[in-house]
């Protein structure tokens, strides 16, 4: 056998180049690379991160109301995100905003880990094969933020009279728990969260354990199906809690403050009877739980459509638990790909308190259509401001027009296919992208696959994507 001799430094580099291994070697592996620090979303290109795909959360959380420096208690946390790499990584990032971190690890082995604005960068020990499943435990703790948004409103962490609201529309959710924080990334999720005895912790799916250990109460709810972070949700505080169920079985988890009960009681027994209805109009429910958290109206600004079981600041009306529900079809089960694509959330929610009002000797829908195109801008001076698939600025995704001209959209569909065809559009659409996400091309792809004989174009210039106000109804 001939003697092995040493490679020198400059024919090793010569190796190297001519055969395209690196220094460790061909054994046929793709050296990892980091992933992106944001999605390049057109309106928060921030959000979000490349290079993995979240499968679930399982969050411990623990939170005082009283204990912190300042008003927002003291919130800590331990976070395991299980997610799958979409390509070879060397480095990922998580979106993570304030909080400090104590220790981060991947698949059990501590990592290299370093922050630098909303971002969480991670460097496990060893890369990550693309297809390779893993699990990232983030421990942290410290006062969670609330955010002002660019439209002026609050979200994020926001304390309340007796403790606190979680809400996370549009980028919220990173203020208390590390992820992948964009629409286009749903997971399933365990959140467990251990209050003082005597509050109640409230959030999304089914509450699985509720237990008491000295002054303590720890509540575990469990959500099977896939939920975008923004939709995800803690209330913390104290509340009035009613169980029931749908004429169908559907579990009902309704919780009210109780400055709020009186207030609430008339409009939330109507929820089993809408939500009947919805089923009816817009196909089977997409989730296990339906419900609602009725908090004061000083604790938050809006109403979300928190999965399962939407926030109200105050006892809503009906139109707008109307609106929330239908949500959980429109946005929460058939998600938005990027914040571009709101109108598809609100312009369907929106319609559907129309729908309501047709069905329950209220105005028609068209009535309601006609009305707002003949006179609209005496109540809603930004009505034709900017068409509602191409908001003008981020402060400006959850404006008049991407609610009432998104309505406007689905009646012109409406007009021009007729009811049946227009019902099976509104159905199959929610069967369709269940669970998933979609945009807009997606969905007039859809419309005219579904309506073959029929011309959108009008449609889709003037109503859709066209500024100003057409010039025929």
């Amino acid at each position: 056998m001939p003697r092995s001799v040493p490679i020198a430094p400059a024919a090793l580099l010569l190796a190297v180049l001519l055969t395209g291994c690196g220094l460790a070697g061909c054994d046929g592996g793709v050296k990892g690379t980091p992933g992106g620090s944001g999605l390049r979303d057109p309106y928060f290109p921030k959000a979000g991160n490349g290079g993995y795909d979240v499968t679930h959360y399982d969050l411990t959380l623990a939170y005082d109301p009283n204990d912190g420096d300042q008003r927002g208690g003291r919130l800590t946390g331990t976070a395991t995100v299980t997610a799958r790499a979409t390509h070879a990584l060397s480095a990922f990032d998580l979106d993570l905003r304030g909080l400090d971190v104590t220790d981060v690890s991947v698949e059990g082995r501590a990592a290299r880990w370093n922050r630098a604005g909303q971002e969480l960068t991670v460097r496990p020990r060893g890369d990550l094969e693309k297809g390779e499943t893993f699990r990232t435990t983030v421990r942290y703790h410290g006062t969670p933020q609330t955010i002002t948004d660019p439209d002026g409103s609050k979200e994020g962490w926001l304390p309340t009279a007796d403790g606190a609201l979680a809400l996370g529309e549009p980028i919220g959710s990173m203020t208390w728990f590390p992820g992948n924080h964009h629409p286009s990334d749903k997971a399933t999720y365990d959140i467990a969260v251990t209050v003082p005895k005597g509050l109640r912790a409230v959030s999304n799916g089914e509450l699985t354990d509720e237990r008491t250990t000295g002054h303590r109460t720890t509540f575990t709810w469990h959500t099977a199906e896939p939920m975008a972070s923004y939709v995800a949700t803690i209330a913390v505080g104290h509340y009035t809690v009613s169980r029931s169920t749908t004429s169908d079985g559907l579990p009902v988890y309704v919780a009210v403050d109780p400055a709020q009960t009186a207030a609430s009681r008339k409009v939330l027994a109507r929820l089993p009877e809408i939500m009947d209805w919805a089923r009816y109009t817009f196909g089977p429910y997409p989730f296990s739980s339906t419900g609602a958290i009725v908090d004061r109206p000083d604790d938050a600004e809006y109403a979300l459509e928190t999965q399962n079981r939407p926030v109200f600041p105050g006892a809503p009306d009906t139109a707008t638990l109307v609106h929330e529900l239908a949500h959980q079809w429109y946005g929460d089960s058939v998600t938005p790909k990027t914040w571009r694509d709101m109108w598809l959330n609100e312009g369907f929610a929106t319609y559907a308190e129309w729908l309501w009002d047709e069905d329950h000797d209220g105005d028609t829908a068209d009535r309601t259509f006609t009305s707002l195109y003949a006179h609209g801008e005496d109540d809603y001076e930004d009505l034709w401001a900017f068409p509602p698939a191409r908001p003008s600025a981020p402060g400006r995704i959850s404006d008049t027009p991407v609610y009432l001209r998104g309505a406007m959209v689905l009646h012109k569909i409406r007009r021009a296919v007729g009811d049946d065809t227009f019902y099976d559009i509104v159905q199959g659409w929610a069967a369709t992208h269940r669970h998933g996400n979609a945009d807009t091309a997606d969905f007039t792809a859809y419309v005219e696959k579904r309506a073959p004989d029929k011309d959108f174009t009008g449609i889709w210039k003037d109503w859709l994507y066209g500024d100003g106000k057409p010039d025929h109804a």
